[in-house]
């Protein structure tokens, strides 16, 4: 009598699909208890500078304008530190091995969290253009004066776009050094202290003045949020200064991650 062996097939276990990791970076950035507050601190902050601009501001001055760019101040802090969180979570919560165990492909995750991010950071400026358009309706009645729509389609875009433009130097630092404290306290370095010595340079320093948008993100970030970028020149600035401080250390804080050991 002889027996059969059948051979045992391997099973295929398919790979964690793409959306599914998206949806679970964006879980994680509100069941933080800091992530949570954060992003309801931009409503929060948005409906203050909201009613901040209807009292304070001259009367000739209210207008969609002055209710943007005083909401936008606070976004322009809180975003960052939602994409460094979303980011270094992985290590200061030390998740790592779990994540990268699940989902191997390193590149994957870091992709996931940067959709996430930009998804958030896109709803968050939603929300705010909603507030200061509540408020503009609401406080030119009051007021006594006429309700002013003088922020365009491509303004409110380049507004996004600025803000976007901080949450990926956000992202990055985090990439970079996988530290929360060390990311927001380098993200602060180069908002103000940096932005501060290229300025004081430029004015000292006859010959850098050219150079100085060039280098500066800071410079292109507030005149994106001004809608002042229309030239091409002004665009190749901008395209110069998201490659020096955005895409090149993120290229080299990507190549490291992968190689580091993860605990």
């Amino acid at each position: 009598m002889t027996t059969t062996t059948i051979p045992a097939t391997a099973r295929v276990v398919p790979p964690i699909p793409t959306r599914r990791i998206v949806a679970v970076e964006l879980r994680k950035m509100f069941d933080t208890r800091s992530g949570f507050w954060l992003l309801t601190s931009i409503a929060v902050l948005s409906v203050v500078a909201a009613a901040a601009a209807i009292v304070f501001a001259p009367d000739d001055e209210l207008g969609y304008r002055t209710f943007t760019t005083a909401i936008g101040f606070p976004s322009t802090l809180i975003l960052p530190m939602i994409a460094i969180l979303a980011v270094t979570g992985e290590w200061s919560q030390r998740s790592g091995l779990t994540t990268f165990t699940l989902v191997p492909r390193r590149g994957r995750v870091i992709g996931a969290k940067a959709i996430a991010s930009v998804v958030v950071g896109i709803g968050s400026m939603l929300v705010a253009f909603a507030i200061g358009a509540i408020g503009n309706v609401v406080g030119s009645p009051l007021l006594g004066v006429d309700t002013v729509w003088d922020v365009g389609p491509a303004h409110a875009a380049q507004i996004v776009l600025g803000n976007l433009m901080g949450m990926a130097i956000g992202f990055t630092l985090g990439v970079v050094l996988r530290s929360s404290a060390a990311a927001i306290v380098g993200y602060f370095v180069l908002s103000f202290v940096l932005s501060g010595i290229l300025l004081l340079l430029a004015q000292v320093r006859e010959g850098f003045t050219d150079l100085q948008p060039w280098l500066d993100w800071n410079d292109t970030q507030v005149a994106l949020f001004e809608g002042r970028i229309s030239s091409a020149q002004e665009w190749a600035q901008l395209a110069a200064t998201t490659t020096t401080w955005i895409v090149v250390p993120l290229v080299a804080g990507l190549v490291l991650l992968r190689r580091s050991e993860v605990r």
